[in-house]
């Protein structure tokens, strides 16, 4: 805005393929959520492209995009983002509302059950989130990303809000997912997530460094 620019990415060229843990290093203020906004099609970069299976979807459409991140990706964010007054099962199925998907409420319902047990919060699905911890509203918040089958994740300081034991489990439940095929893009400040990543960048003033 007015005269003052700013430059969150410098040439910032990086390839991410299909089954990784990649985990995005670097201080408050490096360009590591601006890289995550425009990978995942939440911002568009002023120059350069965003190539999403040979296509750059930097030149989609905001209907097409929003399609794209609802059908294709999961969003959990350190805030965790949820509806105050919902239960733990509405706000799980608030994506499905988005999309063109099929199911009955019943099998979105024992879907939603299903993903519950996965991340070991299966007794809290009628509660709301003021009911729960912050370990516990983070994990509704992975589910919540799981319900539309994504193929990619991406979490920004998912352990940013939790103590070191609630973030290590945390950081398990999205270890399972990738082994499960779910290619997951953390971006944090926490060295302790990168323990966890098939590979690991650094990212300072804007400029990627993949040697960590």
């Amino acid at each position: 805005m007015g005269e003052t620019k700013v430059i969150a990415l410098d040439n910032a060229d990086i390839k991410i393929n299909q089954g990784e843990f990649l985990v995005i290093l670097g201080p408050s203020g490096s360009g590591k959520s601006t890289l995550m906004h425009i990978a995942s099609g939440l911002d568009r970069p002023d120059t350069g492209q965003v190539i999403w299976n040979n296509k750059n979807i930097a030149k989609f459409s905001n209907k097409k995009l929003a399609q794209l991140r609802n059908k294709k990706i999961g969003f959990v964010f350190q805030q965790f983002h949820l509806l105050k007054k919902a239960t733990v099962l509405e706000n799980i199925l608030l994506p499905v509302q988005y999309s063109d998907r099929k199911e009955t409420n019943e099998k979105l319902h024992l879907k939603a059950k299903e993903i519950l047990k996965k991340v070991n919060l299966e007794d809290r699905i009628e509660h709301t989130p003021n009911q729960l911890s912050g370990g516990e509203q983070q994990r509704v918040a992975i589910a919540r990303a799981l319900i539309n089958d994504p193929e990619i994740i991406f979490t920004d300081e998912p352990t940013g809000n939790l103590d070191s034991k609630t973030g290590k489990q945390i950081l398990e439940i999205f270890k399972q997912l990738n082994q499960e095929g779910i290619t997951i893009i953390a971006v944090t400040h926490d060295p302790q997530a990168a323990q966890y990543a098939t590979r690991k960048i650094k990212i300072i003033d804007g400029k990627i460094n993949n040697r960590v």
